[in-house]
């Protein structure tokens, strides 16, 4: 019998044959997309991480120069005596006798009307390192008055009232970011306000010396605060009739709250914002007088948070979400062209051009954190086109084929882009984009004879 090599063994000239196949090649290159996942995902943890570094120096920052500002006040209040009985037996004589005993209260009572006029200057000082946090001062004017002071409601008698004992309290969230000193004209007499101590473990309280108040006397004040805070300031609407204006040099505002600012009169440029509220009692679920203690209104609050408009880490961290995508379009661009063309890729140059493709994403935040994200990607989607390009010259030893390829990176790379700008339509022109990119693909397939090896 004659002795087969191996070369003339059937067995292994068919399985030789299968590895040159093209449905081999295509699963190679499926194997290889897929274990590229794996540096990608390398990247978008160095992106989230970047990102979290970011908050941490942010929060870092804004703690030492001052937090979000949450605003409320100013509250008249005004203590009351009331009185609790106590039956009391003599041990000897057995005789019961009842013991009245006097206990001090207070009531608050909120403006009748409230106006503050707020103005928000951003400040860009404080960069650290790569780092811009947002902060600013803010200058806010309070006027308003007090009437119709009195304790009809809560049948407390005239003579029980203390009226020289009434303070003024004010209820802030950041009272080591006050700049300014602290005085409330009353009727045209200056108070100082101080730091007072309060079971409120949420609002710092600022509260006046005592005065002498008439009931149902018109009181008139004003006062003005300055502010160092950071991101967002907000109000409370404790007068029966609250009017706010904003005005800041942002161009990014986020009106913010339980109660939406006129229309009418809201304005936003690329420089600067203005905004103006008018709030009725009959608008918020809460009263204008209270007895022992006020409830929690934080979330009754208004106002406006200044935000970055678009954020670079975001922005990278959606670029690499469509990263397989690019590494599979690119793969299927070469398969195809080696398909067509005859020419042989090894699968070691695949792997050479999908970590070309990763280092996108690389260059592409590394130059962000020094640069705009439009210009880190045009920079960083050069670079990897240009590479590819000529690494194409080398691998395809032709220039029509290199070429087309770096059309269709360029093309690839600027759906992308236009899609990471996109919000509201994102998904419309993500989807439509995916279709005519699956068209062009089935145009350029469809003569290629998947049968032949």
């Amino acid at each position: 019998m004659e002795n087969q090599t191996p070369s003339q063994n059937p067995n292994s000239v068919s399985k030789f044959s299968f590895f040159q196949s093209n449905t081999a090649k295509m699963i190679m290159v499926g194997i290889l997309s897929l274990f590229l996942l794996i540096p990608l995902n390398l990247v978008q943890s160095l992106i989230r991480e970047r990102s979290q570094r970011k908050n941490e120096v942010t929060k870092e920052i804004t703690q030492l120069w001052g937090n979000d500002i949450l605003f409320y006040g100013p509250i008249l209040k005004v203590p009351y005596k009331t009185y609790s009985e106590t039956a009391v037996v003599d041990d000897k004589t057995k005789v019961t006798t009842i013991q009245k005993q006097a206990h001090l209260e207070y009531a608050y009572f909120f403006p009748s009307e409230l106006n503050n006029k707020t103005n928000i200057e951003k400040v860009d000082q404080l960069k650290r390192s790569l780092y811009n946090p947002i902060v600013f001062k803010a200058n806010i004017k309070f006027n308003g008055t007090f009437q119709d002071v009195s304790f009809d409601k809560i049948s407390v008698n005239e003579e029980d009232v203390l009226w020289d004992k009434a303070t003024i309290l004010i209820k802030t969230t950041n009272l080591k970011s006050i700049k300014s000193d602290l005085k409330i004209n009353i009727n045209t007499n200056d108070y100082s306000l101080e730091s007072k101590s309060d079971e409120d473990n949420y609002f710092g309280t600022l509260e006046t010396n005592s005065f002498v108040y008439k009931s149902n006397e018109k009181l008139t004040f004003s006062f003005e605060m300055n502010y160092n805070g950071s991101n967002s300031l907000q109000f409370i609407p404790v007068g029966k009739t609250t009017t706010t204006s904003i005005d800041a040099n942002w161009d990014s505002p986020s009106f913010i709250g339980n109660f939406a600012a006129s229309d009418t009169t809201k304005k936003v440029t690329t420089k600067n914002f203005h905004a103006d509220w008018k709030i009725l009692h009959i608008n918020r679920p809460f009263s204008q007088q209270y007895t022992e203690k006020i409830p929690n209104l934080k979330g009754y609050s208004y106002g406006v948070k200044l935000i970055e408009p678009v954020d670079e880490y975001q922005q990278n961290e959606r670029a690499s979400k469509y990263g397989f995508l690019v590494i599979g379009l690119t793969f299927l661009i070469f398969f195809l062209i080696q398909t067509i063309s005859k020419k042989s890729i090894h699968i070691f140059q695949y792997t050479m051009i999908g970590l070309a493709l990763i280092m996108f994403y690389t260059l592409l935040i590394s130059i962000t954190e020094h640069s705009s994200f439009t210009i880190a990607y045009i920079i960083a989607s050069s670079a990897v086109i240009i590479m590819l390009l000529l690494y194409s010259f080398s691998v395809l030893k032709e220039k029509k084929f290199p070429f087309f390829i770096s059309i269709s990176l360029l093309i690839l790379y600027s759906f992308i882009f236009v899609i990471i700008q996109l919000e509201n339509y994102a998904l419309l022109v993500g989807s439509i984009g995916l279709f005519f990119i699956l068209g062009a693909v089935m145009y350029f397939s469809r003569k290629i004879d998947w049968n032949t090896n």
